[in-house]
């Protein structure tokens, strides 16, 4: 018996837009923060194994709170999880420019993570929902809408900095704006699920299958997430572009993971998730080693496109998969690979500080080069996938 939901007040249109628009806003929240890294990082006088650091305090909040937002959304529900959850991150983001040490930012950072994994669980809970009234899989459009929150995010933080614009004014900005889709969208949601006690209690252990899906999913999210927090540190370090370019292949790189995953579905039903997949790492891999090799200002930006290609369809198309396991309910089965993909990209970004801080950032960019090759390889190895 699956879980279930209760029927909806509102048509599934309005649900499905609100959903969207809350995967934005959670995006959009993330993504502010990480287009200001460079900025707090020069500010507070913070090495490259420091920043290492304090990006792993992120992961530290969500994994030791993941089985308790688990049991909070089983218990009262995504809507509530989620509203709680959204109103706290938009809170913590406003805390950030208040820091003044490194362990000061190192505890916002750590509550930043804990109310970022509620809303990522609850949403994404929401998002499972949504594709049960429409019968059909929707889920990439969702994350779609929360890259686009990261090019927009990128593109508010090169705006405001070309201004020289605060940090504590550019977040108050984005704190309006969660506000106002908050309180206009958050009725839309769905009010309550129903698990079983199966459900309650947590996962099933993980066959093969799921978790060779997860390590294709941890390899593209690695990458995911270092193009988040390391990009403006890396042209402005590496490539020596002016502070207010450093944002540039951050928003290169976001821009075209967004409308990657908005077109993605198209090129998988043409050529098949296998083929799209063996791209795609070769794009991730063949990217960031440019980038490495020819660190100038246009040819970076146009290696982190090719990264952002790369990076597009990895998980909507290991989700797809996952879902469709034979003989794990796939809720839990989604539940099982995002929870090892997600790892990283929590713990790819400190792994590129600490590198960075022995040896160069090249060194870090030139390792997880060779992740996007062996994502290729994986995928051609495994019989996974059909396509």
């Amino acid at each position: 018996m699956q879980n279930t939901v209760s029927t909806p007040k509102f048509t599934s249109k309005q649900i499905r837009l609100a959903v969207t628009i809350f995967y934005f806003c959670t995006g959009l929240i993330f993504s502010s923060w990480a287009s200001r890294i460079p900025t707090i990082k020069n500010k507070l006088g913070i090495s490259e194994g420091e920043l290492g650091s304090l990006l792993l305090v992120m992961p530290i909040g969500e994994i030791i709170t993941l089985a308790l937002v688990g049991k909070m959304v089983a218990l009262y529900g995504s809507k509530n999880v989620f509203r709680l959850g959204i109103l706290g991150y938009a809170l913590l983001l406003l805390a950030i420019p208040f820091a003044t040490t490194f362990w000061s930012l190192a505890a916002i950072l750590t509550c930043f993570g804990i109310f970022s994994n509620s809303c990522n669980i609850a949403i994404n809970t929401q998002g499972v929902d949504v594709e049960k009234v429409y019968n059909r899989s929707i889920m990439s459009s969702f994350h779609g809408a929360w890259s686009l929150a990261g090019f927009v995010g990128a593109l508010i933080g090169l705006l405001l900095m070309n201004f020289e614009i605060e940090i504590l004014t550019h977040f108050i900005i984005i704190f309006i704006i969660i506000l106002g889709l908050f309180f206009s969208q958050q009725k839309y949601l769905f009010d309550h699920e129903t698990f079983t006690e199966d459900q309650k209690k947590g996962f099933v252990k993980p066959d093969k299958t799921l978790i060779q899906l997860g390590i294709i999913g941890f390899l593209g999210m690695a990458t995911e997430g270092t193009m988040f927090d390391w990009s403006g540190v890396y042209f402005h370090e590496i490539v020596k572009a002016p502070e207010k370019w450093s944002t540039l292949g951050y928003a290169a790189f976001m821009i075209t993971m967004a409308s990657g995953r908005f077109i993605g579905d198209k090129f998988i039903e043409r050529f098949g998730k296998r083929r799209v997949l063996q791209v795609s790492g070769i794009l991730m891999g063949s990217g960031l080693l440019i980038s490495v090799f020819f660190p100038t200002l246009v040819i970076c930006t146009m290696a982190f496109m090719l990264v952002g290609l790369g990076v597009a369809c990895t998980v909507p198309a290991v989700y797809s998969v996952a879902g469709q396991h034979k003989t794990i309910n796939p809720g839990v089965a989604l539940a099982m690979v995002s929870s090892i993909s997600f790892l990283g990209f929590l713990l790819g970004p400190p792994l590129i500080g600490y590198i960075a801080e022995m040896f160069d950032l090249r060194y870090s960019y030139a390792l997880f080069a060779v992740f996007g090759f062996v994502l290729a390889v994986m995928v051609t190895k495994i019989k996974l996938f059909k396509g």
